[in-house]
C-alpha cells in the first residue's frame, strides 16, 4: 500500500509541497497511505469515497468539505466549484470509464494523471492529444525495480518509527474464503485493506494453553490435542489446579502418550494471574495456541440475575477470554479456540447470563478473525448423559428431555473429539459441533416452534404459526358451545399441549386432576406449557399459570372464564395442597433461586416469624399516618396472614413481589 503510493506520488507524480492532489478511493489500502503520505510531504488533498465511507477518508486524513462521491460523475463539478475552475495538479487514480474521463478534465496544463488500476488503461498519446499538457502515466510497482523498493521501504520505516504514518484499518480474510472475500472487494464495502492468512498447524514443540483443563471438555481437547495433533507441551490451568479431582490421573494418562505436561492453579477471570501464567512459560516452548474452555454455571431468569450472579458466570468465561487475547495478541499464535455454547446461538431458557457470555465468546472470534488474529468458537450442542463429559451434570431428567423432544441429540466423547479436530481446519470463526435427531425435529416441527435457526431442516406445520383469524375461529367455536362443551375442548386443549411438553404420546397420559409439580413441571416446562396454551388461545398468560391453577382441570376452569365470559368464574384449586407441600419440600433451594424468588420467599418467612407476637408480648406504639401497623409487612399483607398461606399462595406471591 505505503510503496505504491509513495512511488506513484513521489516517483512519477513528482508531487510538491503546497500543489494540490486528488486521491480517488480515499478510504481503500493505498488511498488511506496516499492521503498520510501527501500530507507528511505538504500537499493540499481532496479525496473521493462512497459516502458511507467519508468518515474513514476524514479520519485518514482528508479535510472536511473536500470530500466528493466516488460513485456518481458529480464530483467533477462539485471540485471545480471548490477550487474555483483551477482543479488539481496531480490525480491518483483508481477508477475507470467515465469516472477517469471527468478527473481528468479536473487537471489543468502541466498536471499528471497517475493511473493505479488495470482495468481502463489509456494510451498517454492520445490523452495528451485530447487534453494538452496533461501528462499520463499508469504504472506497475515493479517497475521501481529492487534498489528503488529498498530505498523506499527504509524511508518508510523510518516514517512509521517517528510516528508520522499508522497503518490502515485491515480485514483479514482465511485464504480457504477468498471466494467470498472477491466478492466482498468487488462491491467496494471495505475500508482499508484486505489481506489473506495461511492457517498454521500446530507447532509441536510449543506450549498449548487450556484453561479450565482439568475439567471435562478441557480434558477431551487434552487428549485429543496430544494423540490426534502431536503436541507435546501442555499447560493446563484450573481454580484448583494439580489438586482438582481427576487432577493426577489426567497428567498420568497425557504423560504416558508422550506429553510434558504441567498442571496450575490460575483464575483466568484475574488479568494479573493471566500475565503471570504466560511469562512463566519456558523460552524452549513458547505458547502457539490458546484452548480456553473454562466456564461457571449459575441458571436463573433474567429478572433474578444479580451483578453478584452475573459476575460468576462472566469472570470465568467473558472476564478470561479478554485477558487471553490482549495478553497474546502479539504472539504469532497457531490456533486460539473458544469453547462456547449453542445456547448462545439458539437461546435457552433460563440461562441468561450464560447465553450471553456464550453469545461474547462467538463475537470475539469474529473480531479476531476481522483483525488478522487466529479465532474459532466452538459453540458446543448437548453431550450424553454417559460421554464422561460433565457438562450436562447440572441438567435435570426434565431439562434432557426437553432437548432431546426438540431434536438436539447427545454427542458422546470420540464424536465430540472428532468434531474438535474438524473444527480445528475449518475456515469460519465460528461452529456449532451439535448433533441433531431429524426425526425429533420433524416431531417438534409438527406440533411445536422450531428455534428459526433450524427451520430450513425441517418443514414446518402450519399449525405452529396460527394467526389471527385461526384464534378468532377457536373463540367462536367456544363461544357456540355449551359450557360442557367448552370444558371439553379446553381441558383437551391443556392435556393434549402439557402432553407434547412433557414428551407423552397421548394427552390421556395427563390426568385432568393431577398437580401439574407432580407430573413432572418444572420452571422451564411451565413456561412453555404456558406459551403453547397463549398461541393457541390468543390471551396473555401468566408466568405463574401453574402456581395459580395448579391442576388441568383448574387450569381448564380460568381459560374458560378468560375466554368465555358467561362462565363462571375460576377457583383457585387447592385439592393438591398435600401433594404440592411435599413436592416444594424436595425442591432444591436453587430452583426458587432460579425463578428469581427465593430472597423474596425468605423475606416472607422472615416477616412470619418475627413479626408474630410472642406470649405474654403487646404491640402498644401506633402506627404514624401513613405507615403499617407494627406486625404488618409494608405491603399491607398481615403477618398473621402470610403465616396461613397455603405453599402455593405463598410461592405465587413471592413470584408477584419478584416481578414475575
Amino acid at each position: 500500500m505505503f510503496l505504491t503510493a509513495y512511488f506513484g506520488l513521489r516517483d512519477l507524480a513528482r508531487l510538491e509541497p503546497g500543489e494540490s492532489v486528488l486521491i480517488h478511493a480515499a478510504a481503500g489500502g493505498v488511498g488511506m497511505a496516499a492521503v498520510q503520505l501527501a500530507r507528511h510531504w505538504g500537499a493540499e488533498i481532496y479525496g473521493t469515497a462512497g459516502p458511507a465511507k467519508w468518515d474513514a477518508a476524514r479520519a485518514a486524513g482528508v479535510p472536511d468539505g473536500r470530500l466528493a462521491n466516488s460513485r456518481t460523475l458529480e464530483f467533477e463539478q462539485r471540485f471545480l466549484e471548490m477550487t474555483e475552475g483551477r482543479g488539481f495538479d496531480v490525480v491518483l487514480d483508481a477508477l475507470a470509464g467515465d469516472f477517469v474521463d471527468a478527473s481528468l478534465r479536473l487537471l489543468p496544463r502541466g498536471g499528471r494523471f497517475i493511473e493505479m488500476g488495470k482495468s481502463d488503461i489509456r494510451d498517454a498519446e492520445e490523452v495528451g492529444i485530447q487534453h494538452p499538457g496533461v501528462a499520463y502515466r499508469a504504472f506497475d510497482l515493479a517497475e521501481a525495480g529492487g534498489e528503488r523498493i529498498q530505498q523506499m521501504l527504509t524511508e518508510l520505516v523510518d516514517l512509521f518509527e517517528k510516528g508520522v504514518l499508522t497503518p490502515p484499518p485491515v480485514t483479514a480474510w482465511d485464504i480457504r474464503r477468498a471466494p467470498a472475500a472477491f466478492r466482498f472487494m468487488s462491491q467496494a464495502q471495505h475500508i482499508g485493506k484486505n489481506v489473506f492468512t495461511l492457517p498454521r498447524r500446530l507447532d509441536p514443540e510449543g506450549t498449548v494453553l487450556i484453561t479450565g483443563g482439568t475439567g471435562s471438555l478441557g480434558k477431551v481437547a487434552a487428549r485429543r490435542l496430544v494423540a490426534e495433533h502431536g503436541v507435546r507441551n501442555l499447560l493446563l490451568t484450573s481454580r484448583s489446579g494439580p489438586q482438582a479431582t481427576g487432577a493426577a490421573e489426567l497428567q498420568r494418562e497425557l504423560t504416558s502418550l508422550g506429553a510434558r505436561v504441567r498442571i496450575a492453579a490460575c483464575d483466568v477471570g484475574d488479568r494479573d494471574a493471566v500475565a503471570e501464567l504466560l511469562s512463566s512459560l519456558p523460552g524452549d516452548a513458547p505458547l502457539t495456541a490458546v484452548v480456553h474452555s473454562a466456564g461457571a454455571l449459575d441458571d436463573g431468569v433474567i429478572t433474578a440475575l444479580t451483578r453478584e450472579r452475573l459476575d460468576t458466570v462472566f469472570a470465568p468465561k467473558v472476564d478470561a477470554a479478554l485477558h487471553l487475547h490482549e495478553l497474546t495478541r502479539h504472539l504469532d499464535l497457531a490456533a486460539f479456540v473458544l469453547f462456547s455454547s449453542a445456547a448462545g446461538t439458539l437461546g435457552s431458557s433460563g440461562q441468561g447470563s450464560y447465553v450471553a457470555a456464550n453469545a461474547f465468546l462467538d463475537a470475539l472470534a469474529h473480531r479476531r478473525r476481522a483483525q488478522g488474529l487466529p479465532g474459532i468458537s466452538l459453540a458446543w450442542g448437548l453431550w450424553a448423559q454417559g460421554a464422561g463429559v460433565g457438562l450436562t451434570g447440572h441438567l435435570t431428567d426434565a431439562d434432557q428431555q426437553r432437548m432431546v423432544r426438540g431434536g438436539v441429540a447427545g454427542l458422546s466423547e470420540s464424536e465430540g473429539g472428532e468434531l474438535f479436530d474438524t473444527a480445528l481446519h475449518m475456515p469460519q470463526p465460528v461452529v456449532l459441533p451439535m448433533k441433531l435427531d431429524p426425526g425429533a425435529l420433524r416431531t417438534q416441527a409438527a406440533t411445536g416452534p422450531v428455534p428459526p435457526l433450524l427451520r430450513g431442516l425441517v418443514r414446518q406445520s402450519r399449525r405452529t404459526a396460527r394467526t389471527a383469524v385461526d384464534m378468532d375461529a377457536f373463540t367462536q367455536r367456544l363461544t357456540r358451545a355449551t359450557s360442557e362443551e367448552q370444558e371439553q375442548i379446553l381441558l383437551g386443549l391443556v392435556c393434549r399441549e402439557a402432553a407434547r411438553v412433557l414428551g407423552h404420546a397421548s394427552a390421556h397420559a395427563i390426568g385432568p386432576d393431577l398437580a401439574f409439580n407432580e407430573i413432572g413441571f418444572d420452571s422451564l416446562t411451565a413456561v412453555e406449557l404456558r406459551n403453547r396454551l397463549a398461541n393457541h388461545t390468543g390471551i396473555r398468560l401468566p408466568a405463574t399459570l401453574v402456581f395459580d391453577y395448579p391442576t388441568p382441570t383448574a387450569l381448564m376452569r380460568h381459560l374458560q372464564t378468560k375466554l368465555c365470559p358467561d362462565a363462571p368464574p375460576a377457583q383457585r384449586d387447592n385439592g393438591s395442597e398435600e401433594g404440592l407441600r411435599r413436592a416444594l419440600a424436595s425442591t432444591p433451594l436453587s430452583r426458587f433461586q432460579e425463578l428469581g424468588i427465593l430472597d423474596t420467599l425468605m423475606t416472607l418467612v422472615r416477616e412470619s416469624e418475627a413479626e408474630q407476637p410472642t406470649d405474654g408480648q403487646r404491640v402498644e406504639e401506633q402506627p404514624a399516618a401513613g405507615q403499617p401497623a407494627a406486625g404488618q409487612p409494608a405491603d399491607g399483607q398481615s403477618a398473621a396472614t402470610i403465616a396461613d398461606m397455603d405453599v402455593a399462595s405463598l410461592v405465587q406471591r413471592a413470584m408477584s413481589k419478584a416481578g414475575k
